[in-house]
């Protein structure tokens, strides 16, 4: 079995072959856009980034399994490397040349989420973390945010724009905020705003429906930056799909209270 420090390694490279893929690929057309699903776009891009990664997982770690947005969605978890990948995650803004879109990696080692890589792929940035090693960008380690005021929080979120059935009482959930803080953020990729709650330049955050490929990388730099992620419940296990929660110990309570009442 490989170290967790050695899976890092692993997770990095596999990340950063597929951001230089991508950022090899002129925008595809209007015509490659496919629709998943209402507003969820999916191109050949997405797909082959995602075969590139899977490639260098399997030979890496050798009987490990893939689970990617766009090939495998329903591959067995029941091994003892189980690697979650986005390719892309944030694939409108892609699309749109928004520069504002990631490549995921996360690592389930004996069922366990201990492993995440985030590579901000228009900055080239790779963040990093593993289960007792801490979260890093570089030779930087990352704390969250030490805000514990909600008026000077700056909170970051993201539309439910594939099911619309929670677009009302998502919109109370953003008065709230609004009102009790000092702004909110949608940038349109979870990995990169999870990324950005690990080094502190968002305060809290959170999301009414994401799948375990969206926050998978993010949520273990979260964690080792000191951070707390459970979904709207409160249940530590985010990957079954759904809510998520996250800041730092004070900010996170408030968030789920402020959240529940709305």
């Amino acid at each position: 079995m490989p170290s967790f420090l050695d899976l890092v390694d692993v997770a990095i490279r596999a990340a950063e072959t597929g951001a230089r893929y991508l950022r090899s690929m002129p925008r595809p057309p209007l015509a490659a856009w496919t629709e998943k699903a209402r507003r969820d776009f999916v191109t050949d891009v997405d797909r082959a980034a995602e075969e590139r990664i899977g490639t260098l997982l399997r030979a890496a770690v050798p009987g490990s399994v893939v689970i990617g947005e766009e090939l495998t969605p329903a591959a067995a978890r029941d091994a003892e490397v189980v690697w979650i990948v986005d390719p892309l995650d944030g694939t409108t803004n892609f699309l749109h040349g928004y520069p504002q879109y990631a490549v995921s990696v996360g690592c389930l080692v004996a069922g366990v989420l201990s492993v995440g890589v985030v590579h901000d792929v228009p900055r080239d940035l790779t963040y990093h973390g593993a289960v007792g090693h801490g979260a890093w960008l570089g030779e930087q380690r990352l704390r969250v945010s030490p805000v514990t005021e909600a008026a000077r929080a700056l909170v970051g979120t993201g539309f439910p724009f594939k099911d619309m059935d929670q677009l009302e009482p998502y919109l109370r959930q953003l008065g709230a905020v609004l009102r009790a803080s000092s702004g909110a953020r949608r940038g349109g990729s979870a990995a990169l705003d999870l990324a950005d709650l690990a080094t502190g330049r968002l305060d809290a955050f959170w999301e009414l429906a994401l799948a375990p490929w969206d926050v998978a990388g993010g949520v273990v730099l979260i964690r080792e930056a000191g951070g707390i992620v459970t979904t709207l419940s409160g249940d530590p296990d985010v990957l079954h799909g759904g809510s998520i929660v996250a800041g730092n110990s004070t900010l996170h309570r408030w968030l789920r209270e402020l959240l529940a009442s709305a």
